[in-house]
């Protein structure tokens, strides 16, 4: 007799399936979210990247011994082998832990090196689904893109913390006049690059800039950009870093500090991903919109745990919108 619990979550996937890539299809992009977490007995979240499906698998409390639990996964990889119709080489699997310990903003799982190319907005991404905990492009942040190309024409560009820099490529496409990618890692400033150039983006206009950001901040003029693009890791203690960063703690001084390095009529985009995030907005020298709503696309509706902000440069007291 068939599990029940099985029997649900196929019926729920091949719901998922039909509607959501449906809507993807209209929308003309091959990446994102199929399902998080929306059954309870099956605490997983699956991503299709054009034929490649991604599994997260995440550990709960589930009071199975390691043969019921491995059973049990095993069953559940089958329901969504058979109803999404993916084979063994297009799946793939990570299981993503709390980290302890020191902790580097993105982590590496395997060296692979197998990355494939995705399409979102008209511009193509390079993404992995095997060597580090994160693809190499957050889904969720789909709609943020396109604002920052929708406001970076003739525009001089900051993209913090950039990681594969697909902020960078959409200020790119949006005609920014220069775009600025800094990141720690060499890894991520080189992989930023094959993005811009895969989409056509080369020459001394666009700069990569491997630093601390927190530091860099520091030595960058005053009044020199247009638009910031600062999308920080909740927390980093990196040994790379001169300085431990925490968001919650640190987001009024890292903001009011890029506010300062903004043109008049300039511009931040600011999101973290911090669950109990509190935004000190009576101490930030801006004008704060809350854009989360506006910037959670329709794949992520009522799961999207982050939030999302434009703050622009003010000669008044602060507003909330």
């Amino acid at each position: 007799m068939p599990d029940p619990k099985l029997t649900m979550f196929a019926n729920r996937l091949k719901k998922v399936d039909r509607l959501i890539s449906k809507q993807a299809k209209r929308e003309g992009i091959s990446c994102f979210r199929m399902y998080d977490r929306d059954l309870p007995e099956f605490p997983l979240i699956i991503d299709r990247y054009k034929d490649h499906v991604l599994i997260t698998e995440y550990r709960s409390n589930h009071r199975l011994s390691e043969e019921e639990y491995e059973a049990w996964l095993d069953s559940s990889i089958q329901t969504i082998k058979e109803q999404l119709q993916v084979s063994d080489e297009l799946l793939h699997i990570k299981e993503r832990k709390r980290k302890e310990g020191r902790t580097d903003q993105y982590q590496r799982l395997d060296a692979q090196r197998a990355f494939i190319t995705v399409q979102e907005g008209g511009l193509q991404f390079l993404v992995n689904l095997n060597d580090y905990l994160d693809t190499g492009l957050f889904l969720d942040h789909r709609i943020t893109r396109d604002k920052v190309r929708k406001e970076s024409k003739g525009k001089r560009v900051l993209n913090l913390f950039a990681y594969t820099g697909s902020f960078s490529v959409y200020a790119a496409s949006g005609g920014a006049q220069e775009v600025i990618t800094v990141d720690l890692s060499n890894t991520y400033l080189q992989w930023a690059k094959e993005n811009m150039v895969l989409n056509g983006f080369s020459g001394e206009q666009y700069r990569y800039v491997r630093a601390d950001v927190l530091q860099w901040l520091n030595d960058c003029p005053a009044a020199s950009v247009d638009l910031i693009v600062l999308d920080p890791p909740t927390f980093s203690n990196s040994k790379m870093m001169k300085t431990i960063l925490d968001i919650q703690e640190m987001h009024v001084d890292l903001i009011n500090t890029c506010l300062s390095k903004l043109r008049i009529g300039g511009v931040i985009f600011f999101s973290t991903n911090a669950r109990k995030f509190q935004l000190d907005a009576d101490h930030i020298l801006g004008t704060i919109e809350d854009i989360t709503a506006a910037t959670t696309p329709f794949d992520f509706k009522g799961k999207l745990l982050r939030w999302c902000y434009r703050i622009s440069t003010s000669s008044t007291s602060n507003t909330r919108s």
